[in-house]
């Protein structure tokens, strides 16, 4: 209720003013809030993509299994299937959406995430050359990706360098070496025998069937080196959204916290473009989804909890909506990312921001 000002007669005059403390005091309530919710529901989808599905199991089985108790069957399905996916599905969530929340931050620009602008284009191309060429299998393909999206954003920023590096610059070139990325890709697979295209096709659309607790452990590895490191750049993040001169009037050292933001945002998407592919979208859509949340708040944490939203919810439904068989959980990522894709554009357009 809006508090009222009154004389020294008594009579009111007017709401009172809010003042900058209390702003900031609904703000952070509000946060707390979201982000309570957000883990709440990543928790429950969670739980949904280990319990339920195809191969439901109760939760006294569950906690059994977890005792260490063998259940014919369920215990397999468990160990062996839903819980490395559901585990590997959070983390990959993690890493996209907190990448794209950087990329699209830092450069002020809804279409710089980096499966737009051409990191996962990397990852993807290299990983496939392993794949083809190298004859590479188990760890080889995701460290391959690992090294491409690296030397992609490395081309990416050499390329932009010349002309400022602006956003929009940035976002141009990416998509473009995107695209000649994308014509790698697909020559590598007419050359491949049928067989080695089929598991790459598969790879490229972004699936989770390969998921197991050797990539849960350097996933997981990644991600205790890589979000304390995110968390403690936030601040600059914070600092550099409002434009780099009052960053750098705030005591940011503009240059040095962009090159560590932008090279943290580009290790997580290759870590998660390594462990499931390049699921389409996920990077795109997380950060808007959580400013929207928030009021137009930026929030890495935030961001990271709506991306393993997504993917849970994606997977979920990629595992269980045909009866005979497993859709790779980038086919349901594209389809929802798609027409927000287009929404962005028109209202750029209709903004005279031309995109």
């Amino acid at each position: 209720m809006t508090a009222v000002l009154a004389d020294t007669t008594g009579i009111p005059t007017g709401p009172a003013p809010v003042t900058p403390a209390a702003v900031r005091t609904r703000t952070r309530r509000r946060r707390a809030r979201v982000l309570a919710l957000l883990g709440l529901a990543v928790v429950g989808l969670f739980a949904v993509n280990v319990l339920l599905g195809r191969y439901p199991v109760t939760i006294p089985d569950f906690v059994r299994i977890l005792a260490g108790e063998q259940i014919p069957g369920a215990s397999f399905i468990v160990l062996e299937n839903k819980l490395p996916r559901a585990v590997v599905a959070t983390g990959v969530g993690v890493g996209f959406g907190v990448a794209g929340a950087v990329f699209q931050t830092l450069l002020r620009n809804p279409l710089a995430s980096p499966d737009v602008i051409g990191v996962t284009s990397g990852a993807s191309a290299a990983a496939v050359f392993a794949l083809v060429v190298l004859g590479g299998a188990g760890a080889a393909v995701p460290l391959a990706a690992l090294a491409g999206a690296g030397l992609t954003a490395v081309v990416i920023q050499l390329l932009a360098a010349g002309g400022g590096a602006t956003g929009q610059r940035l976002v141009l070139i990416g998509i473009g070496l995107a695209a000649v990325l994308n014509a790698v890709t697909s020559y590598l697979l007419t050359r491949s025998d049928l067989r080695t295209a089929a598991d790459a096709l598969v790879w490229l659309t972004g699936s989770l069937n390969h998921a197991s607790w050797e990539r849960v452990g350097w996933t997981a590895a990644a991600a205790v080196v890589l979000l304390p490191a995110a968390a403690a750049l936030s601040r600059g993040l914070r600092g550099l959204e409002l434009g780099d001169d009052v960053a750098a009037a705030t005591g940011v050292p503009v240059r040095r916290v962009r090159f560590a933001l932008l090279a943290v945002a580009v290790a997580l998407a290759a870590v998660a473009t390594a462990a499931a592919g390049p699921v389409s979208f996920i990077a795109f859509l997380a950060g808007p989804i959580a400013r929207r949340l928030l009021g137009g708040a930026t929030s890495l944490a935030a961001a990271a909890l709506v991306g393993a939203l997504i993917v849970l919810g994606a997977e979920f439904v990629a595992a269980n909506a045909l009866a005979d068989t497993a859709l790779p959980v980038g086919v349901v990522t594209g389809a929802l990312g798609a027409p927000f894709l287009l929404y962005l554009l028109v209202a750029a357009n209709r903004g005279g921001r031309g995109g």
